[in-house]
């Protein structure tokens, strides 16, 4: 990046050009041909995903269609009053005209309505059962839409509707708003740190255009990869985060070149060649963490992997190019409009406040290397407690739409009807199907089992041929309930086993919440290698970059603490329900199963990011004169300053996403947020400074060997700008405005 870096800041008007045209072909691109977004994933080799091929190759690819369920409830009587079956007829009358809704079965006039669960034993609530014609990931959203609105239209003060189903329950969050108080604390950290209008503006207004191209690409991409609904949102949190710090990166470097008295144009290629270049390798970092993802194997966490790196790379390159060509135009009028404090700049080129704190922490190394283990150490005992589950619409906001059917099936049904197990069971003769029978009787007697259904022939649950059965299971317990991945556990390893046995059947247990088990046991199963992988190429990273066998190694250990202690913390709240009020968690449940692996990936690739803009400053002081204690108190005074308000910014942009209504989000928000509060506060700044300082000259031990077959890498190194001045190729001249 360094010729186009430097292109941009010769030519920016020309550089300012190209990334207009870009932008108007990225947003067009996007707004013509917008691809579409779905949360369905495969689970190769699991039982789940067996049941789920044999239901389609025996019933037809229309029993994977999508589904969704009305339900409903008067405040007073029975669903049968006339007023609400009347409303009732009409709502389903609606619904069915929606475009891409096969079928409405609705509990009136049907004389087997209890047998198919569209009315409460009591009577006091009904459902209605939605077909679509096509599968869950191509029903259009607009028609999800519709029927939602025709849904929350029918509530009254007399009866109580609502919808769920898979497909209501990731088509019906509403997109956040929250992150706009992230915004205002960066502006606010900003202009106290620059202590100008313009210098604040700046990092964000670029964050913002990469963002918005990051998003873009991203929205292309999905006409051709799988992508979730929530894969944009945690782009661009990731996005905005850390396109805010890369700019800022850049603009402090320059600011600092500025302020001792170097040319603009000449301090914003030394910007470039230094901060640019660390914001480069740290952007090329976290790309790297998330392409870790790929181990996994599984296309729904690739996509995710895709959408965040795709966004952390235009930002990135917005930051390099974008950003050093308007700097390089505006000259020392990026630091007007200047504010009280901001008259009289310090010139220095360490921070005075974390020059005496570095000389504190070296006094006492062993003290605060202590306290900061130990305190990240007792944030992550929760974790070794940590169930994996999908949160359902339990968790949503009371007066959802998902969250009333949720409620309400439950006061009905059952809260094990919010998540039956689908046992689908191979024949060996259709005259076996006495012995499926005796199958579903079995299941039923399980302790933990609400219901099982009948198999019987001319049924929906025998296939055409007789071959094939269908046993839904009621637990008694909800999805999340710790007893149903017990009852899961016994149905697969005993009941099923014992019944099928000598009989020539085979079983095998689907539906959503198996489903969920065995993505949650996919990931746990990989999860060592996933580590591995991503550490190991992260070690390899800042081997090359520091040429330290130890400075790696203490990086990538100290991330692990930063890990724990953050999925502790998410433990504690979303899990064990502390500080549930303050978070506005609703409901507490098993964290998503795919969060620790992107929680570790996103959090590897910035925590090494901010160890790259401190340990780089502390290498150079280290090259210069051997000395390890003043290479870690000038690392700090050079760079602490700037990682602190960086990572203050990146945290109140990660738990700005707390605050809003999609739990998916939440958990990802708080996770992000602690982790790297943690991680820059505690680690990078207590923890990684007191073990330099214990290491001393250890730190920066290479084996000779090793040292002649590494590349050179330098990061925030000023000789190869002094070098490239020497031989004439100095930054062309600053028009007089400019100047």
């Amino acid at each position: 990046m360094g010729a186009v870096s430097r292109w941009a800041v010769n030519k920016p008007w020309q550089a300012i050009g190209a990334w207009v045209l870009l932008l108007v072909v990225i947003f067009g691109g996007a707004a013509t041909a917008p691809g579409s977004y779905d949360d369905s994933f495969s689970l190769p080799n699991t039982e789940s995903s067996q049941a789920m091929d044999l239901l389609e190759a025996e019933f037809g690819a229309e029993s994977n269609n999508g589904a969704a369920q009305i339900v409903f409830k008067p405040s007073t009587g029975t669903i049968e009053d006339p007023q609400v079956q009347a409303e009732m007829t009409a709502l389903a009358a609606e619904i069915t005209d929606i475009g891409s809704v096969a079928s409405v079965e609705t509990p009136y006039g049907n004389p087997a309505a209890a047998q198919m669960g569209l009315v409460s034993p009591s009577g006091t609530v009904g459902r209605m059962q939605v077909a679509f014609d096509v599968p869950d990931d191509e029903v259009p959203l607009a028609d999800v839409t519709a029927l939602v609105e025709d849904v929350e239209a029918a509530n009254t003060d007399t009866l109580q509707v609502g919808a769920g189903g898979q497909i209501i329950q990731f088509s019906s969050a509403e997109p956040p708003s929250s992150e706009l108080i992230g915004i205002g604390v960066a502006i606010v950290i900003m202009l106290i740190m620059f202590g100008s209008v313009v210098a604040a503006g700046l990092p964000l207004l670029t964050a913002l255009l990469g963002l918005g191209a990051g998003i873009s690409i991203l929205t292309l991409a999905a006409n051709f990869l799988s992508i979730a609904t929530f894969g944009p949102t945690l782009a661009a949190m990731i996005g905005l985060g850390v396109g805010i710090d890369y700019s800022l990166f850049v603009i402090n470097r320059y600011r600092q070149s500025v302020l001792g008295g170097i040319e603009p144009r000449a301090a914003a290629i030394i910007a470039v060649n230094t901060a640019g270049r660390a914001v480069v390798f740290a952007g090329f970092t976290v790309i790297i963490a998330l392409g870790g993802l790929f181990v996994l194997g599984l296309s729904f966490m690739n996509g995710l992997a895709i959408g965040a790196g795709i966004t952390v790379l235009s930002v990135m390159v917005t930051a390099v190019t974008l950003l050093p060509a308007v700097i390089s135009v505006l000259g020392r009028k990026t630091f007007a409009l200047k504010l009280p404090w901001a008259r009289h700049p310090h010139r220095q080129k360490e921070n005075k406040g974390f020059t005496r704190y570095a000389t504190g922490l070296q006094k006492h190394p062993w003290l605060f290397g202590g306290v900061a283990f130990v305190l990240m150490a007792v944030l992550a005992i929760p974790m070794f407690s940590m169930r994996s589950g999908f949160p359902d619409a339990g968790g949503n906001a009371p007066g959802n739409t998902s969250r009333i059917a949720y409620d309400l099936t439950t006061e009905g049904f059952g809260a094990g009807s919010n998540g039956p197990f689908l046992v689908v069971v191979e024949l060996p003769s259709p005259e076996a199907v006495g012995e499926a029978q005796e199958l579903s009787d079995a299941i039923a007697a399980t302790p933990g089992v609400a219901s099982a259904t009948p198999v019987i022939p001319g049924t929906p649950t025998v296939s055409a041929d007789g071959t094939t059965a269908i046993i839904s299971v009621q637990p008694t317990t909800g999805p999340q309930d710790p007893g149903t991945t017990a009852l899961l556990e016994t149905l697969r390893t005993q009941t099923i086993p014992e019944a099928t046995a000598g009989t020539g059947m085979s079983a095998y247990v689907g539906g959503s919440t198996a489903i969920t088990e065995d993505f949650s046991t996919v990931l746990s199963d990989k999860l060592l290698l996933f580590l591995g992988v991503v550490m190991g190429l992260g070690f390899l990273v800042l081997l090359v970059l520091f040429r330290s066998l130890v400075v790696p190694l203490t990086a990538v250990l100290t991330s692990l603490l930063s890990y724990g202690a953050a999925l502790g913390v998410t433990v504690f709240v979303f899990q064990w329900g502390h500080l549930s009020d303050l978070f506005a968690v609703t409901a507490t449940g098993p964290i998503l199963p795919f969060l620790p692996v992107m929680l570790f990936a996103i959090l590897f690739g910035l925590s090494m990011d901010y160890q790259v803009f401190l340990v780089s400053r502390m290498q150079e002081e280290w090259l210069q004169n051997k000395n390890g204690n003043e290479a870690v108190r000038h690392g700090l005074g050079g760079s602490g300053r700037v990682v602190a308000a960086a990572a203050l910014i990146m945290f109140s942009v990660f738990i700005s996403f707390v605050f809003g209504d999609d739990t998916t989000i939440k958990m990802f928000g708080l996770s992000l947020a602690v982790a790297i509060f943690l991680d820059a506060f505690v680690v990078r700044l207590v923890l990684v400074p007191s073990l330099m300082t214990v290491l001393g000259k250890a730190n920066w031990y290479l084996p000779g060997w090793l040292s002649r077959i590494l590349p050179e890498i330098k990061v925030e190194d000023h000789s190869d700008f002094e070098a490239e001045f020497s031989q004439g190729d100095k930054p062309e001249p600053l028009a007089p405005s400019q100047s």
